[in-house]
């Protein structure tokens, strides 16, 4: 299945705008596949460097995550701050404790807080994080993590090899 929609300006975007190959991630902040994705994702962003670029969208699964929502919408809201990657971050390196410290982490990156907690307030948040979901079920998205490349889903196993085998193929 093809990645729909494709990545746009609207789309956080870590790396080479320009790179020659594009990984977006459908994820939930709470998910422990996500969470072992997360060191994955780093290390091939270290190996690839400027050829790279990635995408994460939300995918909150809320049934069985309750802490997901919450979790998009406050990344959606650090990145009003400029913050959306340190906060995405924060929040996969202290998944284990996501219920707890979830609202500390504005102070930790050293937000505004005021304008923070007004922002969470906006609906314009959830609307954003709910946008990403529905392209992800527009895209086939079944299951968390769900990797694209290039605009292609990645139907392999993300933890052993075979997504940088599959990357790879690409840039040679």
């Amino acid at each position: 299945m093809a990645l729909n929609p494709p990545v746009t300006e609207a789309d956080h975007i870590q790396g080479n705008p320009d790179a020659e190959i594009e990984l977006v991630e459908y994820g939930d902040y709470q998910c422990p596949h996500c969470g072992r994705a997360y060191p994955i994702i780093k290390d091939l962003q270290e190996k690839l460097g400027d050829r790279m670029k990635f995408v994460f969208r939300n995918f909150p699964l809320e049934k069985i995550h309750p802490q997901a929502m919450q979790a998009a919408i406050i990344s959606e809201a650090a990145a009003l701050q400029g913050k959306y990657w340190e906060m995405h971050d924060l929040i996969f390196e202290n998944q284990k404790r996501i219920r707890i410290d979830l609202m500390t982490y504005a102070e930790k990156l050293g937000l505004d807080l005021e304008k923070f907690n007004q922002d969470l307030l906006s609906s314009d948040l959830q609307e954003k994080v709910k946008a990403d979901f529905y392209s992800g079920m527009r895209s086939g998205v079944n299951a968390t993590p769900s990797f694209y490349v290039n605009g292609q889903k990645f139907e392999g196993n993300w933890e052993g090899p075979e997504l940088l085998e599959f990357i790879s193929t690409i840039i040679i």
